[in-house]
Order: structure tokens, then sequence, then C-alpha cells
């Protein structure tokens, strides 16, 4: 019986830690040697963090690396290590260190470099051109880096072709809600078209912008999950691979025969590089069973966005955050997202009451303060808007009230809000959703200031989701009921509501998916049944709000399609979609 003892260590980086990131490395080491695994493996780029960006055109960010992946070498006695660095030649390349008892074996460079959404790596790194297979401990293993694992004729079908039983692809694919399914179907579809079993070791952590949610996982030679590690947490995932399966499999395949025969002759046959034959004699200690299931929605939008806020905070040497709060549906979620985050004593609440505040925003506020057990103190706002008015007076003297003086309020409270982060040093969270900040429904200034946008990519609808499922899980009404079923408003004249600008969030969100997520044409989304004026009103709103998102703080991405890195268009230009 052939078996493999693999570790996958899916950690936690941050871009250019070099010290701390190998560190973690270092540690888990030694956490897999203790428990008698034979190879560990490690996420894409872990040495430097993903994504590095234009930080790989900094010599000295290279050598920081190289340097780093020598320390590493030096503590690998007694068994294999796969981690992923920047290797430097003539170019630099997205790579993987084959390292085996102290010594580096072997290096592979990724093939498929993605260039799509959040991706930009043909901006930095040159493409591998060979498919290796390594055989360590008397196994066929090929090594591949994330993409490269997407594809259906890719490396893996090389390198299985060429004796690989085992396919290791090492990995930093960001999150947003629903690809974990995606993502295990297809590792499921490659196990089973290449008969080997499949180690998917992925990154997690928040990371700017993108929030990596590890869920690594192995997949028999039949495409059925063996082991899964932790959703938004750092693990160790130890299994005991039978690797003797893989050959029984392919023995009794005869489509696996023929397609050997068919591929033989290739020129892009995979070379082999014998590591070590032997397979491990040592008695192992018994490792302790798994039950790891990934998180469901929106169960996972929520653990993702904390995952995201508290990396983001403290990667960027922050401890406290402070959120204006308006008695709302989303400056509450903010709130719950952040106490959950960074713990509720480093949460400070604003209530900024206007003269168009209602009382029960304000006690809303209060109350919300104390069921998430923040510090929240009161900044009203009507002396210093009173202020305003009587300064521009004269100006104004012949034009009518209008959306300026709502304005003024809302950069009133930014004004406040930024005051006391440059005072105390606490970062402003902001609070806008995806809904209004397509849309523009938002104060440029006002309530748009701030150092990080935690919901930027949450639809309204899917706030108040998130609201209801924060209750749950305390089995407690942390957010009040009164928050949840009140009409959105911004209160910043008599009676305002969201829907005197907006068409209902129900209505708009879905157009709004269409159109900015799926880049439906304004005749294709009124053809699948929508009303036209609702369609072509949000269209006008997404096209003529572009320059308020590029002076956006930036947030937390959990849809396929984010503003921002994923949709980039100009803002100058006369390309109407309505």
């Amino acid at each position: 019986m052939r078996k493999l003892r693999i570790g996958m260590s899916q950690i936690n980086t941050t871009v250019g830690d070099f010290t701390g990131n190998t560190r973690k490395i270092l540690e888990a080491i030694a956490a897999a040697r203790s428990l008698g695994v034979d190879l560990i493996t490690f996420p894409e780029l872990a040495i430097c963090g993903y994504p590095p960006e234009d930080l790989l055109f900094k010599p000295q960010f290279i050598e920081e690396n190289l340097k780093s992946l020598e320390k590493v070498i030096k503590q690998t006695s007694g068994l294999a290590v796969i981690v992923g660095f920047v290797d430097a030649k003539s170019d630099i390349y997205n790579a993987a260190a084959i390292i085996y008892d102290g010594k580096l074996v072997s290096i592979y460079h990724k093939i498929y470099l993605p260039n799509y959404g959040v991706f930009d790596e043909n901006r930095y790194f040159q493409a591998g051109r060979e498919y290796p297979v390594y055989t360590m401990f008397g196994v066929g293993i090929g090594v591949n880096i994330c993409e490269d694992i997407w594809y259906e004729a890719g490396p893996a079908t090389a390198q299985a072709y060429a004796g690989a039983e085992v396919i290791v692809n090492i990995s930093a694919s960001p999150y947003h809600f629903g690809k974990e399914n995606d993502r295990e179907r297809m590792l499921a579809t490659r196990a089973a078209d290449n008969v080997a079993i499949i180690v998917y070791d992925n990154l997690v952590g928040g990371q700017d912008e993108l929030v990596f949610d590890g869920n690594s996982m192995v997949l028999s030679e039949k495409g059925q999950l063996i082991a899964r590690g932790k959703q938004f947490e750092e693990d160790l995932i130890v299994v005991d691979l039978d690797v003797e399966a893989v050959f029984r499999t392919r023995l009794h395949d005869p489509r696996w025969r023929k397609e050997t025969l068919l591929l033989e002759d290739q020129p892009e046959h995979a070379v082999k590089i014998m590591v070590s034959e032997l397979s491990p004699a040592a008695p192992k200690p018994a490792l302790p069973p798994r039950q790891t299931k990934a998180h469901n929605f929106p169960g996972d939008v929520y653990d993702a966005l904390v995952l995201g806020t508290r990396d983001y905070i403290t990667k960027n040497g922050f401890k406290k955050v402070l959120i204006g709060l308006s008695g709302g549906i989303d400056s509450s979620l903010v709130a719950a997202i952040a106490a959950d985050a960074l713990g509720p004593s480093n949460v400070i609440g604003v209530l900024m009451p206007s003269r168009y505040s209602s009382s029960g925003s304000i006690s809303d506020s209060e109350l919300l303060g104390r069921n998430l057990g923040i510090k929240y103190i009161t900044i009203p706002i009507e002396k210093v808007y009173q202020a305003y008015i009587e300064t521009l007076a004269e100006q104004f003297r012949e034009a009518k009230p209008d959306a300026t003086e709502e304005n003024i309020q809302a950069r009133i409270r930014g004004n406040l809000l930024m005051a006391l982060s440059n005072k105390f040093g606490w970062l402003v969270l902001t609070t806008g959703n995806k809904s209004e900040i397509a849309t523009g429904y938002t104060t440029l200034y006002g309530d748009m200031a701030g150092g990080f946008a935690v919901i930027k990519d949450v639809p309204k609808t899917l706030v108040y989701e998130l609201a209801k499922y924060r209750n749950s899980i305390a089995n407690d009404e942390v957010i009040p009921p009164s928050i949840i079923s009140k009409a959105p408003s911004a209160e910043l004249r008599p009676e305002q509501k969201d829907t005197d600008s907006l068409p209902p969030y129900d209505l708009l969100d879905p157009v709004l998916t269409a159109y900015v997520e799926e880049d439906k044409s304004v005749e294709q989304i009124i053809g699948s049944g929508f009303e036209e004026s609702v369609v072509k009103r949000a269209a006008r709103l997404v096209d003529t709000s572009e320059y308020k998102r590029r002076q956006a703080p930036p947030g937390i991405k959990i849809t396929p399609r984010a503003f921002g890195r994923d949709r980039r268009l100009p803002i100058t230009n006369r390309f109407k979609g309505c």
C-alpha cells in the first residue's frame, strides 16, 4: 500500500511582510513535522504575499523574497515542501519552490497567467513552459499554480498522463459569493477526468479589497471530497492519501490507457524529475478526525466582511475604528461587522443628529450601541449647519433650497468624523452600500469620507439579509428590529425617503446586477421583464456616477464583479447605455 501523508497549510500572509510570512511558514513546517507529514504545501506567493502588484518592479522586494526562501529551505530537513515565491531569472516568474530535506530541488513556473477581473499577472510575470512531474517518496506528483488548474486541458492533464498520481495546486483564489461551489465542482472534474488525487491549497485572509477564503480541499481520483480546510481561518489540513487507489482506478479505465498513448509523442510531454524513490517507512502518529463544512450564504458573506475588515485595519496598523451611526440599516450592519472583527472596545459610534433626525433614529442608534457594547458619542450638527447657511446666505439669496443644503449636512458629518480620526488615530469606516454607490446616491466628502468602505460591494437587499443573519447567530436582536423594518432615509430634509430619489431596492438591485455585473444592455434588461422607466433611470444614474466611485475608499469585494478592480470604465466618455 503506497500512502503519502500530505499537509496543506492555508496561512494568512501580508504583502511584503517577509519576516511575518516566513515565521508562519516555519511554524507550519514544525507542526507538520511533529505530525509525520511527508509533504507540506503553502499557497501561491506565500513568501511575499498576494497580490504584490507593482512592488514586483522593485529589485529589493524580489531580493528579500529570495532571501526568505533561503531561510525556509534551511528548515526543511526530513520532509518535502512546496511553497510559492517570486523566481528571478532573466525575467520574473510566479513560481513554486519544490524543496526536499534542506535542498531546493526544482522550481515550477506558473503557465497560465490570469489577466481579467482583479488579476493583472501579465503585467508582471513571464509565463512558464514546462510541465514537470516529481517522484517524491515513490509517488508521482504534479505541481501547478492557481489558474493552471482551471484549464481543462492544462498542466494538470499533461502531468497526470506523464505519471502524476497526485496533483498539487497552490493557489490564491479570491472569494466572492458562490465561487466556492464553482471551485469545488471544477476540482472534482479535474480529479475524475485525470484520475488523480487533487490537493488544492488556497490562501486565506484579507488584502486590500480582496478576501481569500482558504477552504482548501483534497479530492480523490474519483472526484470525491476527502478533506476540506476551514473557511476564512488559518488551518493545517493533514491527510493520508491512498495513492494505490489511483493505480487501481487507472488500471480499470480503458479510456485512460488510450489517452496516454495519444499523448506520449506530443512535444509538450511533461519532464520527470526524481526527488525521492523511497516510500516513507517510519510509523506516524494517528490523525484526529476532521469535519469541516463550508459556510452557507449569507453566512459566508458575513464572515468574508468580518475577515476583510479585520485584516485591512490590523495589517495597516490601526487599532480602533469610527462609524457615523444614523439609525439606519447600513451603519448598523457596519458597526456589527466592526465589533465582530475588532472587538466592541475598539469601535466608536458617533451620533450626529440634525434638525431632520427623527427621535427614533437617535434612540435606535443608542440601542444598537448598547447591544453591541461599543462606545458611542453624540455630536449635534445644528450649530455648524446654521453657521454654513448664514455664511452662504448672501450667495444663495436668490436660489431655492435643494440638494445643496442636504449635502452640506452630510459633509459636516464627514468633516467631524475625519477630525476625530485625525485627533485620535481612529480609522473612519464608511457605510455606503453597492446600490447607493452604483447610482451615485452618496455625497462626495460627506458620507463617502473615510478610510475603508466595508459594504461597498453589498447590494442594499443583501444588507437586510446580513442584518437578519447577524441577529440569528447571536440568537438575539443585536440590530434592533425597528432599524430593519423602517423605510430607508437619509433624513436630510423633512419626510425624506430613499424612494424619493431611487426605485425601490427590490426592483433596483436586480437591474443593477444585470447592468453592472452582467453587462447587459438596457434593451436586454427591459426585454427580460423589467419596467422600462426603472431600467433607464438606473442605467443613467450608474453611467453618470463613475466620477464619484473613483474617489471612494477601497472596500471588500464579495460579488463576482465589484466596482474598481473588476469594472474599469472611463469617466470621460460619450457612450451611453440608455
